[in-house]
């Protein structure tokens, strides 16, 4: 096996292969391990980059996103197709596999964030729910790293998000219940002092799932999931005189600004609900799973049309400013915004409607 170490040179790593193995080696299987290096370093050195563009806008994030899902795919299906020398030379482990499928789980999540086409919402469960299913990660609690644990735990922390979004509430509670034995032993295998912090995720995302008790019965007394997304079929027929596509909502800014309200990674219960019912419900998942049960990265997933939304909690008002500033400039013809604000209102105090105007909302 080459014996490697890794050191950070401008986001490479190098590969120093044992002088006494390496002209042992078959020269294409050091040059596979070398090209999966590459890529490895390149796909990390394109995703730490997506939190420097911009929030906002349409445009200027576009072909950063593209060049990044290019490298991913590469990268997944180059570790498919040379699985087994990257296992005896590189040592490839299969948490690595999984922090690979995770990181392609994100660009889609964060791709839908930004474009409101659920298909990548789909895509995303897809690669969570492998690495689940294939126990990527399975061997990390056996290392005595807490930093690969924490992967783990975000790991979750991530999947539960897309499944709140997708309504799987059943498949949530269970994740729900893994991440609080991982968080468990996590722990007391390591004296960290992050403790507080992974058990205020468990008891926020414990009061979001409350916070939604109804549960409608069909008439086989069969739990029903109510979906707040518009389906296909249920549009309601317009009324008399109106015409067809005289304004289109193109946008929409969902803000969350109420003291002490219920949350899960930013994204309250009245932000979770208002973004559902501005969006189609997704088609079947899009991500294929071949017949040897490999996972593809799919680039361009069925689309579903929907508003683009920009989801701000707690913003500043520079943030706000800035967010609508750049939805009003990129508003298409003929298109409409909307603003949802949740805020916490002000109780009267005596003064005027017409001086009221000017001191807040207030509560009634």
């Amino acid at each position: 096996m080459l014996r490697k170490s890794r050191q950070k040179n401008n986001n490479n790593t190098l590969l120093h292969f044992n002088t006494e193995t390496e002209d042992d080696i078959p020269l294409g299987e050091r040059k596979t391990v070398t090209d999966f290096c590459y890529l490895l370093d390149k796909s990390k050195q394109l995703f730490n980059g997506l939190r420097d563009l911009p929030q906002y806008g349409h445009k200027q994030w576009q072909s950063y996103f593209g060049r990044t899902f290019d490298v991913y795919t590469k990268l997944w299906k180059f570790q498919q197709q040379h699985r087994q020398v990257l296992d005896s030379r590189y040592g490839l482990k299969r948490w690595q596999i999984g922090e690979v499928a995770s990181k392609i789980g994100q660009l889609y999540y964060h791709y839908y964030l930004r474009t409101s086409e659920t298909s990548y919402l789909n895509e995303a469960f897809s690669f969570y729910s492998a690495i689940r299913q294939r126990s990527y990660y399975f061997q990390v609690n056996k290392e005595d790293r807490p930093e690969l644990v924490v992967k783990k735990l975000r790991y979750y922390a991530r999947y539960i998000v897309v499944c709140l979004l997708l309504n799987k509430m059943d498949l949530v509670k269970v994740l729900v219940k893994e991440l609080s034995e991982e968080i468990e032993d996590y722990t007391q295998r390591f004296n960290t002092e992050d403790q507080l912090e992974w058990n205020l995720v468990l008891q926020e995302v414990a009061a979001f799932i409350e916070a939604d008790p109804v549960v409608v019965l069909n008439d086989n007394n069969s739990v029903v999931t109510i979906s707040n997304r518009l389906q296909e079929g249920s549009v309601p027929p317009l009324e008399q005189g109106m015409v067809v596509g005289q304004l289109i909502l193109a946008d929409a800014l969902i803000i969350g600004n109420c003291n002490n309200q219920v949350k899960f990674s930013e994204l309250t219960i009245d932000m979770f609900r208002m973004l559902q019912a501005l969006e189609r419900e997704p088609v079947n998942l899009a991500t294929q799973t071949s017949k040897q049960g490999t996972m593809e990265p799919n680039e361009k997933p069925a689309k579903r049309e929907n508003p683009h939304k920009y989801l701000l909690y707690k913003p500043t008002f520079s943030q706000l400013f800035t967010f609508l500033s750049a939805s009003f400039k990129e508003l298409p013809a003929n298109s409409v915004l909307l603003i949802y604000l949740s805020a916490t209102g002000v109780f009267p105090t005596g003064h005027s409607d017409y001086e009221g105007m000017f001191l807040g909302s207030s509560v009634s």
